[in-house]
């Protein structure tokens, strides 16, 4: 069996995990030592800080006004699942499920909440039918399909005098991708993902239509307290919305580590830029896998329609005929002694496929990642890809 020479350059960071994802360039964990700690998230200290956390997020994201931003629990799970649970069940529902948390959302919906929703679905790499949503309908769909590499295209779909409210799941496209906030009446995500934030807190984002909703309507099943985003129910109706949850009074207890890394990505995204150069940045790193692929003959996007095409979970399948005429077992086992080979070098870490996803490669090329770690990274994935086909053909 012949070894393929290892490349000279290595990526100066090889985190290229997609959530949670990578530390903003230069990081290190000093940055934490003003962390208000030792004392209660609701004492001036804390929540101050959770309020500039609450306005930076509406400075980067560029958030309307009329908008209000609140952080809550369960990362961007928690986030959907709150607005689904608060939110839903009064009107038709439509969910598009186009990768693993969009399917998710389904079985919340149909299943947990017991709701005959309509199910708008494509195969991994694909987008369903966008022509069917309905305006008269309640939409939860996620933006950006983290484990598919997929992401709409815009929210030209969504009408503009639409009758039910949109719920975005948009975790893995904020801070990367233009989100039509005219079109959206829910928005979630987590730090967690594109500005590599630590783990467990979700950031909900409200429209006035959504407000509207959540004080006009009380759904029939029982409300865990994490959900509660009003004051018990009135007769026939919501009850009022929960203002301090919108200033930094939260449903629970943060951690105030947490908070402060998101405090020190988003000072540095501001730094850099802004909006503007974060979705420069993802969109210069997808341009690098993209320039690769164009030349290489064993690998292809899992979406395979540039168009819709994530700038962040960057999804690769093998279109190699020695793997692609393999089983579907020994598929998923070539994928996974792919990135295993890539991890035990130390060059790319944590970049296999989603447990429920096509077999392949996932590599994260969100705004906190280096173009020049990707361009050093290639001629590993083909060193890493020649590597395990030869050990195949020596099995």
């Amino acid at each position: 069996m012949t070894t393929p020479a290892k490349p000279a350059m290595r990526p100066a960071r090889a985190e290229f995990s997609s959530g949670p994802c990578a530390k903003r360039p230069g990081w290190n964990p000093d940055i934490l030592q003003n962390a208000v700690l030792g004392r209660s998230h609701r004492s001036k200290l804390g929540k101050a800080r959770l309020k500039e956390a609450i306005d930076r997020t509406r400075e980067l994201l560029e958030v309307p006004d009329d908008h209000l931003i609140g952080i809550v629990a369960g990362s961007d799970t928690g986030a959907v699942e709150m607005a689904m649970w608060a939110m839903l069940g009064g009107r038709p529902v439509q969910l598009l499920a186009f990768e693993s948390f969009g399917k998710d959302w389904v079985t919340d919906v149909t299943k947990q909440l017991k709701i005959e929703a309509e199910v708008l679905d494509a195969p991994y790499g694909q987008l369903p039918d966008l022509s069917k949503v309905r305006k008269d309908a309640d939409l939860v769909f996620t933006w950006n399909g983290t484990t598919s590499g997929v992401r709409v295209p815009d929210g030209a779909f969504i009408a503009a005098d639409r009758e039910g409210i949109t719920i975005c799941d948009a975790t893995s496209a904020a801070f990367a991708q233009d989100l039509d906030w005219a079109k959206l009446d829910v928005v979630t995500f987590s730090w967690q993902k594109a500005l590599g934030g630590e783990a467990a807190h979700g950031v909900i984002v409200l429209s006035p239509r959504a407000v509207a909703r959540l004080e006009s309507y009380a759904p029939p099943w029982p409300m865990p307290k994490l959900f509660r985003m009003t004051s018990p129910k009135k007769e026939g109706g919501g009850g009022k919305l929960n203002a301090e949850i919108f200033e930094g009074a939260t449903i629970n207890t943060p951690s105030m580590l947490c908070v402060e890394d998101f405090l020190d990505a988003a000072k540095w995204a501001t730094s850099i830029g802004g909006l503007t150069e974060l979705r420069r940045r993802a969109d210069s790193n997808l341009a690098v896998l993209e320039a690769w692929a164009q030349k290489t003959a064993w690998v292809a996007f899992l979406a395979e329609d540039p168009s819709i095409r994530s700038n962040t979970s960057v999804c690769l399948k093998v279109i190699d005929p020695r793997v692609t005429g393999l089983s579907d077992e020994a598929q998923a086992d070539f994928a996974k002694k792919l990135a295993s080979a890539l991890e035990k070098e130390g060059v790319a870490l944590d970049v296999g496929g989603y447990r429920d996803a096509p077999p392949g490669l996932r590599i994260w090329c969100g705004a906190t990642i280096d173009a020049s770690d990707l361009e050093a990274l290639m001629p590993w994935l083909d060193w890493a890809f020649a590597t395990t086909v030869s050990e195949l053909a020596a099995a």
